[in-house]
C-alpha cells in the first residue's frame, strides 16, 4: 500500500492534532508530508519532532521570526536529526498543489483557510474539508475547480460526515432528487445557553460562550456554537455539498451530541450517524476511505445511554440561525456576507468591543447593506468580503 501524503492545514488546532492523532495509529498509510501552523510554536516543535514532517509553514510573521530566531530549527535538528524546510507564507498554495501532496485536511479556521483550499482544488487534490467558512464563502468557485480539476471534497465536520455516511453510495449532489430523499436534518447541541434566560443572553462573557458543554473547540467555533451561527453556517456548506435546496434542509437541537445528523428519505425510513463526541471519528472515516480505520475515540455505549432528546431551534434564541436560513435563498451573495460579518463581530466580542447579542445586530445590519450586490469572479469575492468587513468594523459602535 503505498502511503497518503498529506499536508495539515492548521495543525496545532483541535482539528489538526486529532487528524495527527489518527495518522500516527497507521504509520503504514499515512505520510505528514507538511504542517502549516498560526502562532503556537511551541506545539508545532512537538509535532515536528514526533512527525517528521518534510515541510512546515508559520503563517504568523511574529511567530515566524520567534522560530527563527528561538532557535527552534537547531533543537529540532539536534532532538530528532531533521531539517524540515521552513516555507514563506507566499509559498503555501505551492504547497497544496505540490505534485508530492496526495491530499489537504483544511483545517484553517475562517476566510483565511480559502486560498490554499481552493489551490489544492484547482490542483486535482483530495480535500479533507473542516474549515466551514471556505464553502460558505466561495461554494461556486470550489465546486467549479472540483468540475474542472477532479478534485474531491470529503466533509469532517461531524453533522457533514455522518450525512455523507447516511447518503447512498452512489449520490450525486448534480441530480440528488433521483435518490429518493426526503430531507437533511443537521443535528445542534444548543451550546452552552440553551435554557439561559433570554435577558441573561444580553450579558453573556467571552469566557461563557466559549465553554461548550460537550465539544473541546477554539475560541471562534465554540462562540459560534453558542450563538448557533456555527449551524448557519452548516446550512449553507450542505446546500453547497449535498446539492439539495433549502426547503429540504433543516435543524435539530439535540443536546447529547451523540446522533451526529440525519437523512431523512421519502419511504419515512430515517438514517442516523451516531458516537461518542470526538472529532477523530470523522476524521479517520475520510482518511481511510474506502476502509474503515481505528480512530482513537472511544465507544458508544447505547446502554449507559438514558434518553436522546431533540427539540426545534428557538430563533428568538438563536436568531443567528434565521439569518442563516435566510442566507439560503441567495447563497453566492447572502452567505458570504454572513460569514465575513460574523468573524468581524466574533472577535470584537472575544475582544469585549461588543456585547453577544450583538453578533446578531451586526451581522443582519450588514447583510441588510449589502444584499443586493452581485458578486463579479474570484477577484471580485475577495474585494467584496474585504468591504463587508471594513464595514462591520466601521458600525460595530452602532447595534
Amino acid at each position: 500500500m503505498n502511503k497518503q501524503s498529506i499536508v495539515i492545514l492548521g495543525s496545532t488546532g483541535s482539528i489538526g492534532v486529532s487528524t495527527l492523532d489518527v495518522m500516527a495509529r497507521h504509520p503504514e498509510r499515512f505520510d505528514v508530508y507538511a504542517l502549516v501552523a498560526g502562532s503556537n510554536i511551541d506545539l508545532l516543535f512537538q509535532q515536528v519532532i514526533t512527525h517528521r514532517p518534510k515541510k512546515i509553514l508559520i503563517a504568523n510573521a511574529q511567530a515566524r521570526n520567534k522560530w527563527l530566531q528561538g532557535a527552534y530549527a537547531e533543537r529540532v535538528k539536534n532532538q530528532a536529526g531533521l531539517q524540515p524546510e521552513l516555507l514563506g507564507q507566499g509559498d503555501l498554495a505551492a504547497l497544496c498543489q505540490s505534485a508530492e501532496v496526495d491530499s489537504v485536511m483544511a483545517a484553517i479556521v475562517g476566510a483565511a483557510g480559502l486560498e490554499p483550499t481552493l489551490a489544492a482544488l484547482e490542483a486535482g487534490k483530495t480535500v479533507f474539508l473542516a474549515n466551514k467558512e471556505s464553502l460558505v464563502l466561495a461554494g461556486r468557485f470550489m465546486l467549479d475547480a472540483c468540475k474542472k480539476s477532479g478534485a474531491r471534497i470529503l466533509p469532517v465536520d461531524s453533522e457533514h460526515n455522518a450525512i455523507y455516511q447516511c447518503l447512498p453510495s452512489n449520490y450525486s449532489s448534480t441530480d440528488p432528487h433521483t435518490h429518493g430523499i426526503e430531507r437533511i436534518i443537521l443535528t445542534a447541541s444548543g451550546g452552552p445557553f440553551r435554557t439561559s434566560p433570554l435577558e441573561d443572553l444580553l450579558s453573556v462573557t467571552p469566557e461563557q460562550a466559549v465553554a461548550h458543554p460537550n465539544w473541546s473547540m477554539g475560541k471562534k467555533i465554540s462562540v459560534d456554537s453558542a450563538s448557533m451561527a456555527n449551524k448557519g453556517l452548516e446550512l449553507i456548506e450542505a446546500l453547497w455539498l449535498f446539492g439539495l435546496p433549502a426547503a429540504q434542509l433543516s435543524v435539530l437541537i439535540h443536546p447529547q451530541s451523540i446522533v451526529h445528523s440525519m437523512v431523512e428519505y421519502k419511504d419515512g425510513s430515517v438514517l442516523a450517524q451516531l458516537g461518542c463526541p470526538d472529532m477523530r471519528t470523522p476524521i479517520a472515516h475520510v482518511l481511510g476511505l474506502p476502509d474503515r480505520i481505528e480512530s482513537g475515540s472511544p465507544r458508544l455505549n447505547l446502554a449507559q445511554i438514558v434518553q436522546l432528546n431533540f427539540e426545534e431551534p428557538d430563533l428568538a434564541r438563536f436568531p443567528m440561525l434565521k439569518l442563516a436560513y435566510e442566507a439560503l435563498n441567495a447563497p453566492s451573495t447572502l452567505a458570504p456576507i454572513y460569514n465575513a460579518a460574523n468573524e468581524v463581530a466574533v472577535e470584537l466580542f472575544l475582544n469585549r468591543q461588543i456585547g453577544f447579542m450583538n453578533i446578531y445586530s451586526l451581522v443582519n445590519l450588514c447583510m441588510n447593506k449589502f444584499s443586493s450586490r452581485t458578486i463579479q469572479g474570484l477577484d471580485g469575492l475577495f474585494d467584496f468580503d474585504t468591504e463587508v468587513r471594513q464595514f462591520a468594523l466601521q458600525n460595530a459602535a452602532h447595534v
